[in-house]
């Protein structure tokens, strides 16, 4: 197969000889040989790379989660370098004059909360209104492109862990979504796909013949990716996701836990594709840090037969059973919001989770997840 970024450079150059070429970017915008698009960009005679764009964690990836990002000049292509996850996510009108064209290169992983497709809902915007041609440069689905899971996004908890109306589990590609923003979603720039050859929607990352490259700190691999569209969830509680661990998002625990209670009550709960082992960890930053915390690590038994969002939901419930008095879900800011609210679209799940009703929330999806497959068929590029 080819991801779009070969298929580009190999077809479709010369339809933007002697543009200015603006480009959204991090450590996953490499070839199949990993050479870096921003040097293959930098390098190529016919591309005129004017100006760099990065999106949260960075164009190197060196940022954590939530941290702000300045502008910079690139010490290696002297290009300067806007940030998107800084003063402000949309870029400006002056971020966009040095710029006839903007290609997007980012490896997404195919979970609602993640911001790499709502950075590039932003930059879609500003073309839209600056006159900008947007290129979307394909690449996979990590976790596939047929498992839909989750509710759609209710509009009062739109923010940038879930601007539009996609669920949990989505199952499109970058550039699938970018149509689906133009066509369905009205933000009506100039866009085009350069799509990948030879992917199919049933096909995992590690079947590609691809390298992973982490697109940021906490995404170690396709086994984290699959848990993250329930496990993501944990944020917004006071328990621990993992982060600042060698496994997050496969890591769920803290110090008020009972690890070997806790895996012996979820792998009662029989859940398909997936198996607790209690354990212990200590993170290095965030929650709990530098406390022993004790938990499960979740294991995948058959990536084909779990439901991601059932699985993290059933795991909070199970805790909120056993630690009434101890688990919370966080809140944030001089309003007080929930951060749980936001990554579930909803504020009807946290009171299902404290009563062990989350099997009513799932059925409940099922209905909005037939909708959005309905939804998002017009804009598949692949069978």
């Amino acid at each position: 197969m080819k991801i779009g970024l070969d298929n580009f450079l190999e077809n479709h150059v010369q339809k933007f000889k002697g543009k200015r070429i603006g480009l959204v970017t991090n450590m996953t915008g490499v070839n199949q040989s990993l050479t870096p698009t921003i040097d293959l960009f930098h390098e190529h005679p016919d591309i005129h790379l004017a100006a760099l764009y990065g999106p949260e964690h960075g164009i190197r990836g060196d940022a954590k989660e939530g941290e702000k990002v300045e502008s910079f000049v690139d010490p290696y292509t002297k290009v300067q370098v806007y940030s998107l996850y800084g003063a402000s996510k949309k870029p400006s009108k002056e971020m966009l004059d040095p710029v006839d064209v903007i290609f997007f290169d980012l490896q997404d992983i195919g979970a609602r909360y993640y911001t790499f497709i709502y950075t590039m809902a932003y930059v879609m915007e500003a073309c839209a209104e600056q006159g900008k041609h947007f290129v979307v440069l394909d690449r996979p689905n990590p976790i596939s492109g047929t498992i839909i899971e989750g509710n759609l996004v209710a509009e009062e908890f739109k923010s940038f862990v879930g601007l539009y109306p996609i669920p949990n589990r989505h199952g499109m590609t970058v550039g699938e979504i970018a149509q689906m923003y133009k066509y369905e979603f009205g933000i009506n720039c100039e866009l085009t796909v350069i799509p990948m050859v030879g992917w199919n929607r049933d096909m995992y990352y590690d079947e590609t013949g691809l390298f992973w490259v982490p697109p940021s700190p906490n995404t170690t691999g396709i086994d984290m990716s699959i848990l993250y569209p329930g496990t993501c969830l944990v944020e917004g509680t006071n328990l621990s996701e993992g982060r600042g661990t060698t496994r997050p998002f496969e890591y769920v625990g803290s110090p008020y836990v009972d690890g070997y209670r806790l895996a012996k009550a979820f792998n009662a709960k029989k859940l398909p594709g997936v198996l607790a082992r209690p354990t212990s960890f200590i993170p290095t930053y965030q929650k709990h840090k530098e406390q022993i915390c004790e938990g499960v690590q979740l294991h995948l038994v058959d990536r084909t037969a779990i439901h991601s969002l059932a699985t993290g939901l059933a795991l909070l419930e199970t805790i909120a059973e056993m630690y009434p008095n101890d688990f919370e879900f966080v809140q944030f800011g001089e309003k007080k919001r929930y951060m749980f609210d936001l990554l579930a679209g909803t504020n009807e799940l946290r009171d299902l989770i404290v009563r062990g009703k989350t099997s009513t929330f799932l059925e409940g999806c099922r209905v909005q997840e037939e909708a959005f497959r309905k939804q998002r068929e017009p804009y598949l590029l692949y069978k």
